[in-house]
């Protein structure tokens, strides 16, 4: 995730607000927004310790990005690939096997935020 981490966000990709802190601009959520993510409430029974950790990760490092109402831009841990992820659905290799994988929770702390 260290080819997001470069990334510098001018606006909340959760509400679109204008970021005027260069932690905020770094992460691509205000502290407001960011503190809702954090506190989301969803169902983590189905994910592993470490996917829950790269899911966090992953919004902290602002590499997941709104495409549509649903549908997510994120990238890979390595920082050399992007998919389309959904709640339900991502075109990840774990995503196209069916199972659930930390992109799918992070699009979920989103939207559930």
């Amino acid at each position: 995730m260290n080819a997001a981490a470069a990334t510098h966000h001018t606006n909340c990709l959760r509400c679109g607000r204008t970021l005027t802190s260069a932690k905020s601009m770094a992460a691509g959520y205000g502290p407001r927004c960011a503190r809702h993510i954090r506190t989301a409430q969803v169902d983590l029974t189905d994910y592993k310790p470490h996917q829950v950790q790269s899911a966090r990760e992953l919004i902290e490092d602002g590499a997941i990005v709104p495409l549509r109402s649903v549908i997510f831009i994120t990238v890979s841990t390595d920082g050399t690939e992007t998919y389309r992820t959904a709640p339900t659905a991502c075109t990840c290799k774990a995503g196209l096997k069916g199972t659930r994988c930390y992109h799918q929770l992070a699009a979920r702390l989103l939207l559930a935020a």
